[in-house]
């Protein structure tokens, strides 16, 4: 077999791919020839269950199929749910034991920055041939010294709306509520028509952390300044937005979902329960796939009833956080350079854009490039989609997405704050309480 070297093999699966029609994927493919370092190695991924199952599929199928032809690497990808993701990392790298990648979820990674192996060079790499990463993806897969993980993709968060229950109330599309107050009053006029608005207060990690870091950003809130240090949570604009999401809990949400994981409003708004919620595009998607199962409470396709906005503005103005992914390498894992070359190849455009254009739109990417791709003019209901990430902002906000940032979000002390006062604590004391759980980590 005519081996092909390091540097062929980067023409071919990394920067050279994007501009080389027959190259990339199909011309390895073509080849028929497999780069012999990799010969006979096995990489087992751990990444959670994609809320686009087809993109899951074709991980599983093709993806692998042409991973084993273009690289001789042989992919095990082993699907988890994403609340199980930090469990799983956690056992690995204390026993030193353990998946070859594992896909982080918000900037998880940045807690296992010391044990991970140092990707600048794929990273930095595939961010040059693309147009640069949105910076979503660069604060969370970049420490200040090294990249610790190789983003994956950045999921827009944006409001699904039930389009003619919000026409029973007067309000269309292009005259949506743009400010809380008004959001208030429309919320609670669907609520005394028994269609609340949804979302999470528990601990789950996409739909909790999208809405309430927003929302407290909206009104002045912040963890800490820019310097990354100076805790300073407890806040009156903190107060205020603890003060207002009490009333507004109360006028305008199921309270039953005080308890939901990710898939709770999801399953609300297909069952005609809610009338909007904070979400990826997933249910728009499934209810699309499946129009004669998810139906109006006029028995027609639910698909054709939902249209998505952003987060209303507060008093500091208009925010949004949209969930990021990315992949470590555990650094004790044997097989660090395939695992290496096998996020590269991923990563360059030919793969990417199959799973890519899997996703519908569900995936906004981690790179300018993708703002443009062909999926975009597919359906104008995802359109809204396609720049949401660019005005997004992110855990640890004003400060850097670091390790405390990490930390904080994992333990869901912001979203304990607000569900804390909802359930009956004094505001003050909720902020208090949270306040003094973010001093300790960023004293730690």
């Amino acid at each position: 077999m005519q081996r092909i070297g390091r540097r062929r093999l980067l023409k071919l699966t990394g920067a050279g791919a994007l501009a080389a029609g027959s190259g990339g994927l199909a011309g390895i493919l073509a080849s028929g020839r497999a780069p012999a370092f990799a010969q006979g190695t096995t990489l087992h991924w751990v990444k959670a269950v994609d809320f686009v199952p087809a993109s899951d599929v074709l991980v599983k199928t093709k993806i692998k199929d042409e991973c084993q032809k273009a690289l001789g690497i042989t992919l095990n990808v082993e699907t988890i749910e994403g609340n199980g993701i930090q469990a799983r990392t956690t056992s690995a790298i204390q026993s030193g034991a353990g998946p070859d990648i594992i896909m982080e979820l918000n900037n998880w990674s940045q807690l296992y920055g010391e044990s991970t192996a140092d990707v600048s060079d794929i990273a930095e790499e595939i961010g040059n041939a693309q147009g640069g990463y949105l910076e979503t993806s660069k604060a969370i897969g970049f420490n200040g010294q090294k990249w610790v993980a190789m983003p994956f993709t950045i999921l827009g968060a944006l409001i699904a709306n039930r389009t003619s229950w919000f026409a029973e109330i007067g309000i269309t599309p292009d005259k949506y509520p743009t400010t809380w107050d008004d959001y208030r009053a429309a919320g609670k006029k669907l609520k005394a028509k028994d269609h609340p608005f949804g979302q999470t207060l528990a601990h789950t990690y996409g739909d909790a952390p999208t809405f309430w870091y927003p929302f407290l950003w909206s009104f002045g809130g912040k963890e800490v300044e820019a310097d990354g240090k100076t805790v300073v949570l407890n806040s009156k604009e903190t107060i205020e937005s603890v003060k207002y999401a009490v009333g507004f809990w109360k006028d305008c949400f199921d309270e039953g979902a005080m308890a939901w994981d990710d898939s709770g409003n999801n399953r609300a708004f297909l069952s005609n329960t809610i009338s909007a919620t904070l979400n990826g595009a997933s249910i728009y998607l499934l209810a699309k796939t499946k129009p004669d199962t998810y139906v109006t409470e006029k028995d027609k396709p639910l698909k054709d009833d939902i249209f998505h906005t952003a987060l209303p503005k507060g008093p500091a103005g208009q925010f949004s956080y949209h969930l990021p992914f990315s992949n470590i390498i555990p650094s004790y894992g044997k097989n660090q350079k395939a695992a290496k070359d096998f996020l590269r190849w991923f990563h360059s455009k030919d793969v990417f854009e199959a799973w890519f254009t899997s996703q519908q739109g569900f995936s906004i990417g981690i790179t300018k490039m993708w703002e443009d791709d062909p999926v975009w003019k597919v359906d104008p209901i995802m359109a809204p989609f396609r720049t949401a990430a660019d005005s997004g902002r992110f855990v640890g906000y004003a400060g850097p997405s670091g390790r405390p940032a990490a930390e904080a979000v994992s333990k869901y002390i912001i979203v304990d704050m607000y569900a804390k006062a909802v359930q009956g604590l004094a505001p003050e004391d909720s902020v208090k309480w949270a306040h003094e759980e973010i001093v300790k980590i960023y004293a730690g």
